[in-house]
């Protein structure tokens, strides 16, 4: 049984990007989705798909590189756990790596950025920091 489904998630980004896989699969869920449509939109990800395979539906996540093959995702890190989530207020929205990364947050509007989420001036639960 798999207890923190999304840091599954983000530990299949890493794994493959630092491994310069052109593309990584894994079992798709609503958040999930949102997670790396918020990715894509932001560019550390190429595209993101579904693809239905019986009952069950996998997300396929095609990693981006820069022309020198460098992963657009330096670091990837889960913040809210299972076992401790973290929250913020809208006033404590804070930047990561001085603006040359994001948070991803889960709030009353939706799964957005951290810059989405201080224009909407909204908090929510902090799902991870990309730089």
């Amino acid at each position: 049984m798999m207890t923190d489904p999304m840091g599954d998630m983000l530990t299949r980004i890493r794994n493959a990007s630092r491994v310069r896989h052109g593309e990584t699969r894994c079992p798709a869920s609503k958040l999930k989705l949102a997670v790396a449509q918020v990715l894509t939109k932001e560019g550390f990800l190429e595209g993101v798909s579904t693809e239905e395979q019986g009952k069950k539906s996998e997300l396929v996540m095609a990693l981006r590189y820069d022309d020198f093959g460098k992963s657009m995702i330096d670091s990837i890190q889960r913040v809210s756990k299972p076992g401790r989530r973290i929250y913020v207020g809208a006033a404590e929205v804070a930047s990561v790596r001085n603006g040359l990364g994001m948070s991803i947050l889960s709030t009353s509007k939706g799964v957005m950025c951290d810059r989405d989420a201080r224009a909407e001036k909204v908090g929510g639960e902090v799902i991870c920091e990309v730089w």
